[in-house]
């Protein structure tokens, strides 16, 4: 607790206490028994025990931790209800006592009591309110359409009406799709419409500003919201639930930008600790490629759960080591260990599992792009292919219980080197499988959002240095989810895994790159064809147009999450697995083209091509 809320809670404490004394001495004297109530001085010792009833039941109703310059008529319900209950209270306890008032002089002090403990509170309103409406603006405020007329865009509405720096702009109208709030008014601003006239409504209130003020809507409203908003060419902006928020921050609630993230429309998934508990809490957990985009999230939700140490191992020790520190800094109790090495080197693999002897291994350590993998096929083969398997027999050998690899869509029908390697990664997963006492599994799922070299960072730079935005093909599309929320059903499903399965998460519905380029050049204030061009470059070699999450063969079956299904298909050639390694071993001192010869015998399913 800051200063100023220490502060502002004695200041009410103060008036509280105040406040009860007055209001019997003045409910004696309206009633006509001033001279019975107040017969000797242990009346005043009697009101300061009614005083104490009065403020617990405040703090009761967390009345001292309310921000009353944004206050409204549930506040005032609330201390309505609360002097109700402690009045009550305090006759009973009277009563207990063998202290006799009469009972007007309750009922008059329960009035008093709500005008006085109310009143102190509108005044604080009143004051802070006129503070704010005299602070100077900071430059021009832009003319802003609320989206959302309930709790959350009242709050927004009196926020900005008040000049509160962290919520700029001045309120011209706002929006609800409740037709019961159509024509009324929030502060002053007029319900004027609903979502769908958010583009008439721009034009005929000269609107350079959109407020998305209605974080309890469905993913499906929320995406049609921002897909209508998007094509205005406003500065488009939202803020959290303030129900979801501590009492004492609501007065730092500030907007923020709209993100790609925010257009997706997915609702968040959250992280069915009760599953990954089986296997993850107080027990050593292992990461692969620890210091990646997806490692090192996996390791921050792991952390949630209460391993005993987490071990990330990792070629790249500056992002090893920072992960580190944060873990640190936010689960101090949690044992954190770094080791610093390739999963290509065998021996140093089995040194950090002799060392450790994890539980459970989550292999995230691969080459993922695409174009540079198809220029080096050999060193693909040798990380995905040979790194996953030494860390399978390791895994085997030292009788860890669950292993889950990272896989792809792209090692569906693949037809690249990357997605061809990360495939042969499923089947050497599965060959063990078989036969190990080892929980083998593999995780199948597409992009994620802002991970290391993905499509969301490029377009950003490119914005940044003023274009052109680069996109291969018009049609192109991809399936994208954040990296917190796959993670989240990695280790999910990483508790279901029972052996040899391979686990597909829903990806919801494909978005095309191209749409993507465009919501992020308006969602930063920019307009396509003046401020900024994007650029078609053509398909890059071993790119799809569509990414799959199922090969031909392949059917799913539900799991227990609807978030993550399972693949049921046609069986590995299991005896063929040992003699495919043994060529692709062989093919690594050999020419690119040879690696990409014997890949395609390898993996059935994969395609050579190029864009």
């Amino acid at each position: 607790m800051d200063i100023r809320t220490a502060g502002r809670m004695g200041v009410l404490l103060f008036a509280d206490v105040a406040s009860t004394y007055v209001a019997y001495w003045l409910a004696s004297l309206l009633t006509n028994v001033y001279g019975e109530v107040f017969v000797n001085t242990e009346i005043f010792f009697i009101l300061g025990i009614l005083a104490l009833i009065n403020v617990g039941v405040l703090a009761g109703f967390r009345l001292y931790n309310n921000l009353w310059e944004y206050a409204g008529i549930d506040e005032l319900l609330q201390i309505v209800l609360s002097m109700f209950v402690s009045t009550l209270l305090g006759a009973v306890f009277l009563w207990l006592a063998d202290v006799r008032l009469p009972i007007r002089v309750f009922v008059s002090s329960g009035i008093l009591l709500v005008l006085f403990v109310g009143g102190v509170r509108m005044l604080w309103r009143i004051v802070k309110s006129k503070k704010r409406q005299l602070r100077p603006a900071s430059g021009e405020s832009p003319r802003t359409l609320i989206v959302g007329a309930g709790e959350t865009g009242a709050l927004t509405i009196g926020r900005m009406l008040s000049k509160d720096p962290n919520m700029p702009g001045v309120p011209v109208a706002a929006t609800d799709d409740d037709p019961l709030k159509k024509n009324k008014r929030i502060h002053g601003v007029k319900v004027v419409g609903s979502t769908d006239d958010i583009p008439e409504l721009v034009r005929r209130y000269d609107v350079s500003q959109i407020v998305v003020a209605i974080p309890s809507a469905t993913a499906a409203e929320r995406k049609k919201i921002y897909s209508i908003c998007t094509s205005t060419e406003c500065t488009l902006r939202t803020l959290p639930n303030i129900r979801d928020i501590d009492v004492e921050d609501l007065g730092v609630v500030a907007f923020r930008d709209v993100d790609v993230t925010d257009l997706l429309g997915r609702d968040e998934i959250v992280l069915d600790t009760r599953t990954a508990a089986t296997y993850v809490t107080g027990n050593t957990m292992l990461v692969t490629g620890g210091g990646g985009s997806i490692g090192s999230e996996l390791c921050r939700q792991l952390a949630k759960v209460g391993p005993a140490r987490i071990v990330v191992f990792d070629i790249y020790e500056n992002d090893a080591y920072m992960l580190r520190n944060e873990l640190l800094a936010e689960h101090p109790e949690l044992d954190v260990e770094v080791e610093i090495g390739s999963v290509c080197d065998e021996a140093r693999v089995e040194e950090v599992f002799a060392r450790y002897a994890p539980s459970a291994v989550f292999h995230a350590a691969a080459h993922k792009h695409v174009p540079l993998m198809e220029a080096c096929p050999r060193e693909a083969i040798s990380n995905n292919v040979f790194g996953t398997l030494n860390v399978v027999r390791a895994a085997d050998a030292h009788g860890v219980a669950r292993f889950i690899f990272i896989s792809t869509d792209k090692a569906v029908n693949p037809t690249s080197v990357m997605g061809a390697t990360k495939r042969m990664g499923e089947m050497i997963m599965q060959y063990y499988a078989r036969t190990s006492k080892t929980v083998f599994t593999a995780v199948r799922f597409g992009n994620v959002l802002g991970s290391n070299g993905s499509v969301i960072p490029l377009f950003k730079r490119q914005i940044a240095q003023g274009g052109p935005v680069t996109v291969t093909h018009p049609d192109i599309e991809r399936y994208f989810m954040t990296i917190p929320e796959a993670t989240r059903l990695v280790i999910q499903a990483g508790g279901m895994a029972r052996g040899g399965e391979i686990f597909i998460l829903d990806m919801g519905e494909p978005v095309k790159i191209l749409d993507l380029a465009r919501n992020l050049i308006r969602l930063s204030g920019l307009k396509l064809g003046e401020d900024i061009e994007i650029e078609f470059t053509g398909l890059r070699d071993g790119e799809k147009m569509y990414e799959e999450l199922l090969m031909d063969e392949e059917d799913t079956l539900p799991t227990g999450s609807s978030s993550i299904m399972v693949s049921v298909g046609q069986e590995i050639s299991y005896d063929e697995v040992a003699a495919k390694l043994e060529e692709l071993r062989a093919v690594i001192a050999s020419t690119d083209e040879e690696a990409i010869r014997v890949l395609e015998s390898a993996v059935p399913t994969y395609r050579f091509t190029r864009g």
